[in-house]
């Protein structure tokens, strides 16, 4: 299923700051030293390796923020597959410009790319069951949004955005409430019709006490084995959408997901990524 792009205003600041810490007070002074000015060229921005594709938005914004006369094509959108030696993206004009924004746009599309290439393996390992791969919080700061946008770009859905998304009760909640069913019937008094509460177990007694309550829209089975989560599907039966967390490797994906769950959420799609390698050449 492909989504509509971010809003562009959405992204500026982010490109802007990226563009301030690279360029500083006094801009690119190799470019400035040895470079003509009015000199002109083609640029095409590269794959080295196979991958899915993500951050070609944000690589267009900063040539564009850069210098807006820079002509701009892309050839593999985000989302897009590309295999090793593709152009993604080609730019057009004053040679200094395309040396301004390049490292930034290089950055943060290979960042990207990397998420949503990790994305699309652990999805891969999903085929056949209801299971969707999501992600967490464990993200770079100052990247949420985009890091988010590029599991989606990969074919994974996201988690809450942020604390005050929704109610997720952990266990350290539990542990300052005092009890399950305290912090529970707390989070009901608090939530709204707008608001889902999800809570976190450990055990399948801590799971009992939860169905007892009644109350959360969302449990989590957080470092359970796969045939302990096979008996919480079960004993869950359909009451409340079921998320399965922790040490969630690649090698374990398809194992879950047989488990019956509805979401499995890894945090090393953002956390522990490599950066799929683009380059840029005149």
């Amino acid at each position: 299923m492909t989504h509509s792009p971010l809003a562009d205003f959405l992204l500026q600041d982010l490109i802007t700051r990226s563009l301030d810490e690279d360029l500083g007070g006094a801009g690119d002074v190799t470019s400035r030293a040895v470079i003509p000015d009015g000199t002109v060229y083609a640029a095409r921005l590269n794959t080295r390796d196979a991958g899915v594709i993500s951050g070609m938005q944000l690589a267009r914004l900063s040539f564009y923020t850069v210098d807006p006369t820079l002509q701009v094509e892309t050839l593999i959108g985000d989302g897009g597959i590309a295999k090793a030696g593709d152009v993604c993206m080609t730019i057009k004009g004053d040679a200094k410009s395309i040396l301004m924004g390049e490292r930034v746009a290089l950055n943060l599309a290979g960042r990207l790319s990397g998420i949503a290439t990790m994305t699309a393996a652990f999805v891969a390992e999903t085929r056949g069951t209801k299971a969707k791969i999501t992600c967490t919080r464990k993200t770079t700061p100052g990247l949420r949004l985009v890091e988010k946008e590029a599991v989606r770009h990969g074919g994974g859905s996201n988690h809450r955005f942020g604390l005050n998304d929704a109610i997720m009760i952990k266990d350290n909640h539990i542990a300052a409430a005092g009890s399950v069913r305290d912090v529970l019937e707390r989070a009901r008094d608090f939530a709204s019709h707008m608001r889902r509460i999800e809570i976190e177990v450990d055990t399948l007694a801590q799971l009992e006490e939860v169905l007892a309550v009644g109350v959360a829209d969302c449990v989590l089975l957080d470092n359970m084995n796969n045939a302990d989560m096979t008996t919480a599907v079960g004993m869950i039966n359909g009451a409340m959408v079921v998320e399965a967390s922790g040490n969630m490797r690649l090698e374990r994906i398809a194992g879950v997901a047989s488990t019956g769950v509805d979401f499995i959420s890894v945090g090393a799609l953002t956390h522990t990524v490599t950066n799929l390698d683009l380059g840029l050449d005149f």
